[in-house]
This record gives structure tokens, C-alpha cells and sequence, in this order.
């Protein structure tokens, strides 16, 4: 059989020159939109020019990285076969958008696409969190609490002094880094029993986390039921506290069709960016990877695995910490019942964007599309109508495709 290839430089130097021609072709249609009034258009063309953008920057990204001279792509029908294999969901997640944008123009609206990322922001920092349990083919079952158990504990100690249902009615004023602390410590010691379960006595973290779930859940259903509040879903949040989940940065700077920029937006891109320098450029990112892959050779090779394990759920713990931090400032209220089914959203998100569930293959960038697609379908969704139940059995059969081509990728290893 023939193989074919092309040289990486020209490869993706032709992908930029495609990407450019469709950001042309976006800032052309927009001003024939304007001239001729195509109102059931929307912010159509301005989403063809960030798909152009985004097209080309990656591939100058890639040429601008490359450090192989000789490097080549491979255009066999393999390699072909390979690649729909490996982004098939995606492909077909990318053509429901599409359908759901047909179906209700509405959706192609820029204001749209930023409640889009604000409400994805939160559930990006769960997901980076859970990705470090996947990638040591694990999981953490208990995120979802976590989330909860940090939402209740920030919230808690952040409502207005007139509050008729405060729930520490003799609190004193507290800067607001205090509760966020304490909502991310506690968070935190659960990580470390999950850790200690699993490294200590080898429990499988399905087990361990399961078992680390429900123990939380008793706890912050515990505090949250604690008199004067009796479990009634906390409100009354100082503004000071809110604003970390619901500011608009450069309101009155951006177009009308904007409307601002969520802060929450600007704290995910923050945690990517840390995120993606643990894994890529520090020991403990190259461990995760190795135990990943083979944890006896891991072992053989000096890697301290249990402590490891420990770190992984530690760190993780704390970004879910993060995220219930977050929502509870996004919603200005919290219950003991915030982030149910969280985890398992997030354990989807990765695997569509390619973290396999057989450990130590993933990137932080697949992560960042998958939590995208899965946000955007889920909002999609929301937004034409489609029953509540409905969405579940749809949601169900993402999660199934995404396991079942996961899976594909390794039965005949």
C-alpha cells in the first residue's frame, strides 16, 4: 500500500492560509449581513471569523513549535481512519451545534457564546481537577460533593449582616479570601482520605471516592441543616463575594452584542494556564503521566507512586474547591445539593476530549474542547426547548459513545 505524506511546515501552513480565507470570508458576510438586513443571521459571521482565527493561530502555533526540520504528516488512509476514530464525537457533537443553530438562530448570538463560557468556567476548573484521577486510570467520584461542600461553607459565611435568615447570625465582617480559604481547605482533607484510601491500601478510587462522597454529603447536609438555618438554601450574599462569579469586565469598552466579559472567564484561562504548566513542564506532571501508563515501571523507575496518588486527589480536591467557590458566587446562593452530577459531566467532558479512561494518555487543550462541546450541547439544547429528560438520555448516549470509542482505541493492544 501506498503511503502518503506531507511535510509539517506545508501541512499546517496550508491549514493557516484556509484559516485566514474563512476569517475573510466571516468579515465579508458580516458587512453583506449589515447592508442587507439579514437579521435571522445574528453574529453568524463573527463566529465563522473566530473559527478562521482560531484555525490559523493554532497552525501558526504548530509551525512556530516545531522544532523538527523533517517532520511529517501522515495522509495515509490509516492515518486518515486514525484521525475520525480519535475525533469522530467531537466531529459529530460539532454537527449537532450546527442542527441546534438551524433549528433556533437565536443561538448564533455572541452574547450567547460568552453565557456559554461563563457557565462552562466553573465546570473547565472541576474537569481539569478529575482529569489528574483519569489520567492515573482512575476517578473521584466524590467532586460533586466537593463542589457542594464548598459552595455551602463560602456562601455560608458571606451573607449581608441584615439578613433575616443569616446563617452565623453573630459573624463578624470577614475579608473574602477567608471563606475561600476554608471552603478550599476542607475540600482539601477529603482529597487527602481519598488519597490515603487509594495509595495506602490500593482501593480502587471508584470505591474510595464513592465512599468519600457519600461521607461528605452527610457532612455538609450536616452543617447545612445546623440551626438558625435548618437546611433552607442560603441567600442574602454580599456583593463583594458575587462579583468574583458575576462581574462584567469592559461593559461599557465592548459592542452592545457583548455586553462585557465574565470574570469567571478570564479566573478558567487562569487555571488552564497553570494547569497545563503542572502537567507539561514540572516532575510531578511527568509522574501523573508515567503512572499513568504503566504503574510498575513507574515504581521500578523511583517514582515515589504512593505519594503521588495522594498529591493527585489533594490537588484535584482543590480545584473542585475552586469550582463550588465559584458557582456559589455565579448564583449568589448555594444548597447542600450544588454539583450533583457534576463529576460524572466532567469524567464526559474529558473523555470526549480525548483523556483515556486506561490512564496516562491526555492534554489539557482536549479537555478545554470537550468541557466546550459538552456545555454548548447541554446550553444547546436548554435552548430549543428539549425536555429535561430528554437532555439526560442524550447526555447518556454521549457519555457511552465517547467510553465505547475510548475503549475502541486500545482492544486490540
Amino acid at each position: 500500500m501506498e503511503e502518503k505524506s506531507m511535510s509539517f511546515k506545508k501541512f499546517y501552513t496550508s491549514f493557516t492560509i484556509i484559516g485566514a480565507v474563512i476569517a475573510i470570508f466571516g468579515v465579508i458576510f458580516h458587512f453583506l449581513q449589515t447592508s442587507n438586513g439579514w437579521k435571522k443571521l445574528y453574529d453568524l459571521p463573527w463566529f465563522i471569523v473566530i473559527i478562521g482565527v482560531f484555525i490559523a493561530g493554532y497552525s501558526i502555533f504548530k509551525n512556530l513549535t516545531n522544532k523538527n526540520e523533517d517532520a511529517v504528516v501522515d495522509m495515509s488512509s490509516r492515518a486518515i481512519k486514525m484521525f475520525f476514530l480519535n475525533n469522530g464525537i467531537k466531529i459529530a457533537l460539532g454537527i449537532m451545534v450546527i442542527i441546534i443553530m438551524i433549528i433556533e438562530p437565536n443561538f448564533m448570538k455572541l452574547k450567547v457564546l460568552r453565557d456559554i463560557l461563563a457557565q462552562a468556567s466553573p465546570r473547565m476548573i472541576i474537569a481539569l481537577g478529575i482529569c489528574f484521577t483519569l489520567l492515573i486510570a482512575g476517578t473521584d467520584l466524590s467532586a460533586c460533593r466537593m463542589v457542594g461542600l464548598a459552595a455551602v461553607i463560602s456562601a455560608s459565611m458571606m451573607q449581608n449582616p441584615d439578613y433575616a435568615n443569616r446563617f452565623f447570625p453573630d459573624l463578624p465582617h470577614l475579608p473574602v479570601i477567608v471563606p475561600i480559604i476554608l471552603a478550599i481547605l476542607a475540600c482539601m482533607i477529603f482529597g487527602l482520605l481519598n488519597g490515603f484510601l487509594v495509595a495506602r491500601f490500593d482501593m480502587h478510587p471508584f470505591i474510595a471516592t464513592l465512599a468519600t462522597q457519600v461521607i461528605i454529603y452527610g457532612a455538609c447536609s450536616l452543617y447545612f441543616d445546623m440551626p438558625p438555618n435548618n437546611s433552607q438554601p442560603i441567600g442574602g450574599i454580599r456583593s463583594d463575594f458575587s462579583a468574583i462569579g458575576q462581574t462584567l469586565l469592559w461593559k461599557d469598552k465592548l459592542p452592545s452584542n457583548i455586553g462585557g466579559i465574565p470574570i469567571l472567564i478570564p479566573i478558567a484561562l487562569l487555571f488552564i494556564i497553570v494547569i497545563w504548566f503542572v502537567l507539561n513542564k514540572t516532575v510531578f506532571g511527568k509522574n501523573v503521566y508515567a503512572i499513568g501508563g504503566n504503574r510498575e515501571a513507574a515504581v521500578v523507575s523511583g517514582i515515589n507512586v504512593p505519594m503521588t496518588i495522594v498529591g493527585i486527589f489533594v490537588l484535584a480536591s482543590a480545584l473542585y474547591g475552586v469550582g463550588g467557590v465559584l458557582e456559589a458566587a455565579r448564583t449568589a446562593g448555594a444548597t447542600n445539593n450544588y454539583g450533583v452530577g457534576y463529576e460524572l459531566d466532567a469524567i464526559a467532558a474529558c473523555v470526549v476530549g480525548g483523556v483515556s479512561l486506561n490512564g496516562g494518555v491526555g492534554k489539557v487543550s482536549g479537555i478545554i474542547i470537550g468541557v466546550l462541546i459538552f456545555t454548548i450541547i447541554q446550553y444547546g439544547l436548554q435552548f430549543i426547548g428539549v425536555n429535561a429528560m430528554w437532555q439526560q438520555v442524550i447526555k447518556g448516549v454521549i457519555i457511552a459513545v465517547a467510553v465505547a470509542i475510548d475503549l475502541s482505541k486500545y482492544r486490540g493492544k
